[in-house]
């Protein structure tokens, strides 16, 4: 397999806290650092952890494209509610709002797109909290279910969750897409290594791999296209 298409693993304790995403309209936002994780300049797709200090709250802004988050602690807020630990929010397209965070939180953030500075909420689309413990599990392949949060058929776009049972196993197959992977809990491998809790892999288009859990595993994917298995 081309190295290109081989499975990555992104451990963020290696990427330095910023005080802005690069180019970022908003500059400098007092109380909120961000790392960006992955970054796909040609399509606008960015992947950032966000860090809100208590408190914290960004000015006003619109959504050019939009934006997927799950709080991994703490809660977020906007007009439309908290987005507390262990759920996700969406920020669809042209969504104006302000956020802030009353007591802190860390935040995986997948953007597509950007954003500008607003004066006002007006008559715009409103974010979205999506609770996760709302969602039924789905079985799928022998020891893993699978919670289906969200998708956008038009761009062939889906976030889910998985849960992999101990020794659970995916048959190889491809990806006809990207993927990018966070664990919440425990570990899974393919022939590029172990992805541990806190930590994200990078499956990019064309790549092709086997993936197991030994002793089980929580897992958040992001899809744009899909898989063919092998």
């Amino acid at each position: 397999m081309a190295e290109s298409t081989r499975s990555r693993i992104i451990n963020p304790t290696d990427i330095k806290w910023n005080d802005a995403m690069p180019d970022a309209p908003m500059g400098t936002i007092p109380g909120v650092r961000m790392k960006v994780l992955w970054s796909d300049p040609p399509t606008k797709r960015t992947a950032l952890m966000i860090r809100f200090e208590p408190g914290a709250s960004p000015p006003m802004h619109r959504h050019i494209g939009d934006e997927i988050l799950y709080v991994i602690e703490g809660s977020i807020e906007d007009d439309a509610g908290a987005v507390t630990a262990g759920n996700l929010g969406y920020r669809p397209n042209g969504c104006s709002h302000q956020v802030k965070s009353r007591n802190g939180a860390t935040v995986l953030a997948v953007i597509t797109g950007g954003a500008e500075p607003s004066k006002e909420i007006g008559n715009t689309p409103r974010s979205q909290i999506i609770p996760l413990s709302e969602l039924p599990w789905h079985d799928g392949i022998a020891g893993v279910r699978q919670k289906r949060i969200w998708e956008d058929k038009a761009t062939n776009r889906h976030v889910a969750l998985a849960r992999f049972e101990p020794g659970a196993s995916l048959p190889r197959h491809r990806h006809t897409g990207e993927e990018l992977l966070y664990i919440v809990e425990g570990s899974h491998a393919d022939e590029s290594g172990e992805v541990t809790a806190g930590n994200l892999s990078l499956r990019p288009n064309g790549c092709e791999h086997a993936v197991n859990s030994r002793n089980g595993a929580t897992t958040l994917a992001f899809l744009w296209g899909g898989i063919e298995l092998m």
